[in-house]
This record gives C-alpha cells, structure tokens and sequence, in this order.
C-alpha cells in the first residue's frame, strides 16, 4: 500500500508560525495532506503544547487543519528504530499516538498531492477537492462547499526515484484552497 505525498507549492504557512502545531491522533495512522480538526490541548502527560486531533466532523469542516511531516521513514527491528533507511515517500505514515506536524490552510494556497489522498467521491479530475464529514482525505466534488475547498487546477508529476530504468513519475494533482469557511 502507497501513501500520500504532499509538495506545498505556495502555501501562507511556510512564513507564519501561528498556522503551524504540533498535533496527535489517538486511534488513527496520518498521512501527509489528510484533514484533522483540532479539538484542544491533549492532556497526555509530556505532550503540553500538542493538540488532540480528530476526523473531521460537519461542524468543523470550515476550521481544518492539513498533515504535513517531514518524511522520514522509520524502519523497525525488534525494539530499535531507524530513520532514513527508506527514503521512498510513498512509504511514510505517521502511526496512532505519534506527534506530527499540521498546518492551517489559506485561500490561495497551492499544494500537489498524489491520488492516496484524495477519497473518490465525484470522480478523479472534478473541479473541487473538498472536507466531507468523517472522512480524513479530501474528496472530489462537482462543486465547492462552505468548508474547506480546494479547486482541481490540473495534473502534475512527482518524480520518486526507484533505481529502476523507466519511469519514475506518479501522477499527481495541482489543487488551490478556494474557501476555508
């Protein structure tokens, strides 16, 4: 199974602290570019500036937050880990109760993702990728939403190199945040 990749493109958050936190999921493994809402500070001791993160939910698709660690894959022998083995992107999730890294999204913001996370809904290459109630990866709409929205702008290529002779592009796709409430 592959994972999401996520390129911010142009997004307001690279330059401003206060759209980025530090986030944990009790029961669900994370993605780079699936949705979170944040629900407060987690009460786990050690874990005081980290908010509790959650699926989306209706009455807070306008106020999400998008996944966006660093992809360092951790490789696990018996009771050790080691980062960087695996430098395939493809491979990086982050598991249930590990901090990882969120940011607000703005309009205006251009990100491009590959097809793992963007859930079907009306077909690949709509006109909008939006939040939809309980579900963590946006989803392709006909139309834009009073929550956060992100207009298809077209398909783009992310080159993983696999050291093998042939292609080494992955279809991904060009997306603008058009509303965030």
């Amino acid at each position: 199974m592959t994972h999401n990749i996520l390129i911010q493109r142009a997004v307001a958050a690279k330059n401003i602290d206060s759209l980025n936190r530090s986030a944990v999921h009790a029961s669900v493994a994370q993605d780079n570019g699936y949705l979170v809402s944040l629900s407060g500070l987690s009460t786990t001791a050690g874990e005081g500036e980290v908010f509790s993160a959650a699926v989306p939910a209706t009455a807070t698709l306008a106020a999400m937050w998008m996944v966006y660690s660093p992809e360092v894959n951790v490789t696990v022998d018996g009771t050790k880990q080691f980062k960087g083995i695996n430098v395939d992107p493809q491979d990086f999730s982050i598991p249930a109760l590990t901090v990882f890294d969120v940011y607000k999204p703005q309009v205006g913001d251009i990100i491009t993702m590959t097809a793992d996370g963007l859930a079907t809904g009306s077909g690949v290459g709509a006109a909008f990728a939006v939040a939809v109630d309980g579900v963590s990866k946006l989803t392709w709409a006909a139309g834009a939403i009073s929550g956060l929205t992100y207009k298809y702008l077209g398909l783009d290529y992310i080159s993983v190199g696999s050291g093998a002779i042939g292609t080494q592009r992955i279809t991904a796709y060009k997306l603008e945040c058009v509303a965030i409430a």
